[in-house]
C-alpha cells in the first residue's frame, strides 16, 4: 500500500473542529453552515508577514566587535555565536562573566539572538537595547500580547492532550492494531511510542504528538496527524496548536542528552520514531518536514557535531536537504540520497532495510570546487531514474504549461512579458499561487500595485469566487489562505536592486523561499548610477537576479515590460524591452499574448518561446473568468488547443518556413 504524506497540509481548522466544542484555537475557523460556528469576526495580527524593507543587516565582524566592546564573552559555533544569557541571574550592571553558562545564541547571518534558558529572543537591535538596559539595572521587557497568545494556545493543547489517551492503552486491542496499521506503524513498539510520548484522539482519529518546552517541560503545543485511505494510497492530513508560522516544535528534543554529538534530522514525525527504535541514534522530526527549517530552531542544534538529514524519498526532499545543509553548515553534514533501497525511515523498517548501514552511506553536503563524474555518478544516475521529479512542481491550474515546460524548477530564471493591459499581474499571481499552494515557499516584490490589493486578488483566485457578494465566507478562506507558504516584500515603486536582493537573501535564509516573483523590472532602474545608458542598467539587474537565482537554488520569476510595437502584431522575444541579455540569461520565456478584436474582448494565449530544460516551445489559449479573476484553462480550451495545434501541424507540413504550434528545439 503507497503512502502519500501530505506535509504540510495548511488545513487550518479541518481537524480541530471534530473535537469538544468547548477547544476554539484562535487559528481554528469553522467553516460555515457547520453547528456552533464562531459568529465573531476575528481580526489577526500579521495575517500576511513579510520580511521588512529595507532589512537591517549586521554582518558577524560588527557582532564580534560589539561583543569585545561590551565585554561579553563569547565563542563561535556551527551556526551561531554563544555567550552567557543576560536574562538570567541577577542585575548586575557587571558583563556576565566567562564562568556563567553560554545558554543565549546569536545567529551569525541574521544577528537574532535566542535564551534557550529562558526563552527570550528577539533581532539584534533588540539585543543591543537590552545590553543597554542591563547597564542602566533596568530588567529586560517582555511582551504580554505573546505571553497571552502563547498561553491561549497552551490551554487548547493541553485540553486536546488531556482528551487524548496513550495508543498502547486503548481497551480494544483490534482497535490498537487497526490504527497502528492505517499510520503505517505496525513494526513501531509501544515502548517507542511511549518513549516519544505518542497519544491517540478518537474523536479526530488522530495521533497526537506533543510539544513539550525545553526549558520546564510544560506542554507548548501539540500537532495532530489524521490518516485518510485514497483507493491504494494513504494520504495525511496534519495540524498543528499554535499555527504552522508559530509551531517551532523539534519532535524528541527532550530525549536529547547533553553528551549527544551525533544527531539524525527526518522529515516526519513518525520517521523520528522509526529511525530511533530501528537504530537508538538521537532523533528529531522537523516542524514543517522539508517545507523550512526556522532558524528560530539552529541553537538547540548547536551541539552536535554531526548531522545527518533524512527528510523523505522524493528528489524534493533531496534538494530541501541540501539547502537545510547551508544553514546548519555544511561541515558537519551528511544526506541520505532518496532512492528505491533508501525510502524514507519509517517505509525501510517497514520494509526490514538495514537503517544504520542506510546512515553510514550517508553522502557528506560539502565538495571540493572540482569533481570528478565519479564523485557526480551517482547525481547522474538519480537524474535519469527521477525524471518526472527533475522536471519540477507540475501546475495544478495550467495541465497545458506542464506539457511544454514540464514543471517548475528551483534555480531556474523565468522572464515574463505581455502587453500593456492584458493581465500580466493577474495571470502571474495565479501561476505562482498554483504553486504556492503545493507547498512551493513564494516571496512576492509588486512594485507597480500595493499588497493588499495584490493580496485581494490572490485570495479571489484561491477562492475561486467573489467574496464580496459572500463576506460570510472570508473568515473561512482568509483562514485557509493564510497557512500558505506567501510572503511580501513591503516595497513599492521605485527600488534599489541591491536593497532588494538583500532582502531576498534574508527571505530565503529566514524562511526558505524557493520562488521570487518580481513584478516588475523597470521599477528598478530608476534608482541605478552605473551608467547613463539604460541597457546596460537593465544588463546588470537581470544579471544580479540571474547570479541569485543560480547561488541559492532558487526560481526567479521576472516581469518586464515589452518595447512599444504595433498593436496588430503579436509580441516575439525579440519584443522584450532592453537588450538581448534577458532573454539570453533566462531560462524560461514566457509571453501574454492578446490579440484584440474590433467586434469584441480579445483573444489571450500563452506563448511558451524559450525552454531551456528540454526545448519544447509553443501555445496555447487562456480563458479569462472575470468572476474568479483566474485564467486556468478549462475543458473547453483544451479543445481549442487539440484543435489548434493540429491545424499547425497540418500547416508545418505544406509550409516548412512558418507555423507557430507546439515545436522542439533541434
Amino acid at each position: 500500500m503507497a503512502l502519500v504524506p501530505l506535509r504540510p497540509c495548511r488545513a487550518a481548522g479541518r481537524l480541530l473542529p471534530l473535537l469538544c466544542g468547548a477547544v476554539r484555537s484562535k487559528g481554528a475557523a469553522l467553516s460555515p453552515g457547520v453547528p456552533g460556528r464562531l459568529t465573531q469576526r476575528r481580526y489577526k495580527k500579521d495575517v500576511l508577514p513579510s520580511p521588512e524593507g529595507p532589512v537591517p543587516s549586521v554582518s558577524i565582524t560588527e557582532i564580534r566587535q560589539y561583543l569585545r566592546a561590551q565585554g561579553i564573552p563569547f565563542h563561535d559555533g556551527y551556526s551561531c555565536l554563544h555567550t552567557p544569557s543576560l536574562f538570567t541571574g541577577g542585575r548586575d550592571e557587571q558583563p556576565p562573566p566567562a564562568s556563567t553558562p553560554f545558554t543565549l545564541f546569536i545567529d551569525k547571518t541574521t544577528g537574532s539572538f535566542l535564551c534557550t534558558a529562558t526563552l527570550a529572543e528577539g533581532t539584534w537591535q533588540d539585543f543591543q537595547a537590552n545590553v543597554e538596559l542591563q547597564h542602566r539595572g533596568i530588567p529586560p521587557a517582555s511582551s504580554e500580547e505573546q505571553e497571552e497568545h502563547a498561553r491561549r494556545a497552551r490551554e487548547d493543547a493541553r485540553c486536546i492532550w488531556d482528551r487524548a489517551l496513550p495508543l498502547w492503552e486503548l481497551l480494544d486491542k483490534e482497535e490498537t492494531d487497526k490504527t497502528k496499521a492505517m499510520f503505517g506503524i505496525s513494526l513501531v513498539t509501544d515502548a517507542t511510542l511511549k518513549r516519544f510520548g505518542v497519544r491517540y484522539l478518537r474523536t479526530a482519529k488522530s495521533l497526537v504528538f506533543p510539544w513539550f518546552s525545553p526549558r520546564d517541560a510544560t506542554l507548548k503545543g501539540l500537532k495532530l496527524l489524521r490518516a485518510e485511505k485514497k483507493g491504494d494510497a494513504i494520504a495525511y492530513e496534519e495540524e498543528t496548536l499554535p499555527r504552522f508560522d508559530t509551531y517551532h516544535n523539534l519532535f524528541g528534543l527532550p530525549l536529547i542528552g547533553r553528551r549527544d554529538t551525533e544527531l539524525v534530522l527526518t522529515g516526519w514525525e513518525l520517521d523520528a520514531l522509526a529511525l530511533h527504535q530501528a537504530t537508538g541514534v538521537a532523533s528529531l522530526a522537523l516542524p514543517r518536514g522539508a517545507t523550512c527549517l526556522p532558524p528560530a530552531l539552529l541553537p538547540y542544534l548547536e551541539q552536535f557535531k554531526r548531522i545527518t538529514l533524512w527528510l523523505g524519498e522524493d528528489l524534493r526532499s533531496w534538494e530541501a536537504a541540501k539547502l537545510f545543509a547551508r544553514k546548519l553548515s555544511l561541515r558537519r553534514c551528511s544526506l541520505v540520497r532518496p532512492g528505491d533501497l533508501q525510502p524514507r525511515p519509517l517505509e525501510a523498517l517497514n520494509q526490514d532495510l538495514n537503517l544504520t548501514k542506510i546512515l553510514r552511506a550517508a553522502l557528506p553536503a560539502s565538495h571540493k570546487s572540482i569533481v570528478s563524474f565519479r564523485q557526480l555518478r551517482e547525481e547522474v544516475f538519480g537524474e535519469l531514474v527521477n525524471t518526472e521529479q527533475v522536471a519540477g512542481i507540475k501546475w495544478a491550474r495550467f495541465p497545458e504549461l506542464n506539457k511544454l515546460l514540464k514543471g517548475h524548477r528551483r534555480g531556474e530564471l523565468t522572464i515574463f512579458t505581455g502587453p500593456t493591459g492584458s493581465g500580466k499581474t493577474t495571470f502571474i499571481s495565479e501561476y505562482a499561487l498554483d504553486l504556492c499552494m503545493q507547498g512551493v515557499c513564494t516571496l512576492w516584490g509588486s512594485f507597480e500595485i500595493n499588497n493588499i490589493r495584490l493580496a485581494k486578488i490572490m485570495l479571489t483566485q484561491f477562492a475561486t469566487r467573489r467574496l464580496e457578494e459572500q463576506l460570510e465566507l472570508y473568515d473561512e478562506w482568509a483562514d485557509r489562505f493564510e497557512d500558505l507558504p506567501l510572503y511580501f516584500m513591503t516595497f513599492h515603486g521605485q527600488q534599489n536592486i541591491k536593497t532588494v536582493i538583500d532582502t531576498m537573501q534574508h527571505a530565503v535564509y529566514m524562511y526558505d523561499i524557493t520562488h521570487v516573483v518580481i513584478d516588475n523590472l523597470q521599477f528598478m532602474m530608476g534608482h541605478e548610477h552605473l551608467s547613463v545608458d539604460r541597457l546596460a542598467v537593465q544588463d546588470y539587474i537581470v544579471g544580479a537576479f540571474r547570479k541569485f537565482a543560480t547561488d541559492n537554488n532558487c526560481h526567479i520569476t521576472l516581469v518586464i515590460h515589452p518595447r512599444k510595437e504595433d498593436d496588430e502584431k503579436e509580441l516575439q522575444t525579440a519584443s522584450i524591452f532592453g537588450s538581448a541579455k534577458a532573454s539570453q540569461e533566462a531560462d524560461n520565456v514566457l509571453i501574454l499574448q492578446d490579440r484584440k478584436l474590433v467586434t469584441g474582448p480579445g483573444k489571450r494565449y500563452l506563448q511558451v518561446s524559450k525552454n531551456r530544460f528540454d526545448g519544447d516551445v509553443g501555445v496555447f489559449p487562456l480563458e479569462f473568468s472575470k468572476a474568479s479573476l483566474t485564467f486556468s484553462s478549462s475543458s473547453k480550451s483544451k479543445v481549442k488547443l487539440k484543435k489548434m495545434k493540429e491545424e499547425k501541424a497540418v500547416s508545418a507540413k505544406k509550409s516548412p518556413e512558418g507555423g507557430s504550434g507546439t515545436s522542439k528545439k533541434p
